[in-house]
């Protein structure tokens, strides 16, 4: 970006030398990149006010401080305070501020949650230490939709956009086995094929719920649910579910994904291959439809699967070239 418009990047954390040797190893063009290391506010602001930037980027929230305030850097008070002369200025300069923060085990923004209030969009950098890919999650955007993902990939010359992120989760076996689906989710206004697994087995003891990627309250549900209007009983069984690629699916359109691969995986029969499905499982065990549904079946559609399973009112009006949809 800092060769398309003028960009300073301020590091609180590294020395100016550590930040070279990074630039080097991603090969970023050195002649138009500006750092500074500084963590004072006001000593920001300043330079920030004579280089008039288009874009700064501040790493990280938690290591400045402002002299109006007599608290160690990281503190509730600085960084609430930090935050506010720093978007003040943005909005009085029109800056574009990046500001970078830390996040707590729990995955939660680390400092005041007021943070957050103070911005225009908030985004989250997740990813397993063990996988490659990585995402970045928008969970408030004052100009666009929220909830949008981007996937990419992590490689030794930095962050690779994933164009297809749905053929990454969808590396499936040579043959059909039992308790695996592909379900069609969206992740803000992107549909996306996930793989979703399931595992039932006998429980020695007090039977498990573990859910990976789904909300386990809604798991327990679900199969309470296939119970009582399907006859299908997992009372002694541990129930075992995951979604592939360690994404996390908030969305209720997973619902019979998640009872497909239970019940597949509880009597050992497998599914077919090119079969995909969505939709949401209510109280009642009726199936409920869920927003975008002509998009998902377009997704369905690129990938090559024949028969898709959704809710009677999700049924495009048309019939889709290649594709036996089941209502």
């Amino acid at each position: 970006m800092a060769t398309q418009q003028s960009a300073l990047y301020i590091t609180g954390e590294e020395s100016l030398s550590q930040v070279a040797l990074r630039a080097k190893r991603l090969d970023l063009p050195l002649n138009s990149l500006k750092v500074m290391a500084e963590t004072c506010v006001e000593r920001i602001c300043e330079v920030l006010a004579q280089e008039r930037p288009q874009m700064a980027v501040l790493d990280s929230i938690q290591t400045l401080y402002t002299e109006t305030i007599q608290s160690a850097p990281g503190g509730v008070s600085q960084i609430r305070e930090s935050a506010a002369i720093l978007t003040r200025f943005a909005k009085h300069t029109g800056t574009s501020l990046f500001i970078v923060g830390h996040v707590t085990k729990e995955g939660a923004l680390a400092g005041p949650r007021v943070l957050e209030h103070m911005v225009d969009c908030v985004l989250y950098f997740e990813g397993q230490a063990d996988s490659r890919y990585r995402m970045i999650r928008a969970v408030k955007n004052r100009f666009g939709a929220v909830n949008e993902l981007g996937v990419f990939g992590m490689t030794d010359k930095g962050l690779k956009e994933v164009a297809n992120p749905s053929a990454i989760f969808l590396s499936r076996y040579d043959e059909a086995i039992p308790g695996s689906i592909v379900m069609i989710s969206r992740e803000g206004t992107r549909p996306l094929l996930v793989e979703v697994q399931a595992l039932v087995d006998d429980a020695h003891g007090q039977p498990r719920r573990v859910a990976l990627g789904l909300e386990q309250n809604r798991l327990s549900m679900l199969l309470a649910v296939m119970h009582r209007h399907g006859g299908v009983q997992t009372v002694g069984q541990d129930v075992y579910v995951n979604i592939v690629g360690g994404l996390k699916i908030t969305e209720t359109g997973s619902d019979l994904a998640v009872l497909l691969a239970c019940a597949s995986s509880l009597r050992g029969k497998a599914l077919p291959q090119q079969l995909a499905v969505f939709g949401e499982v209510g109280l009642s065990g009726e199936i409920r439809p869920v927003p975008n549904g002509q998009e998902r079946l377009k997704e369905a559609q690129k990938h090559g699967f024949k028969t898709v399973i959704l809710p009677r009112a999700n049924a495009p009006q048309n019939k889709i070239d290649g594709i036996n949809v089941i209502a």
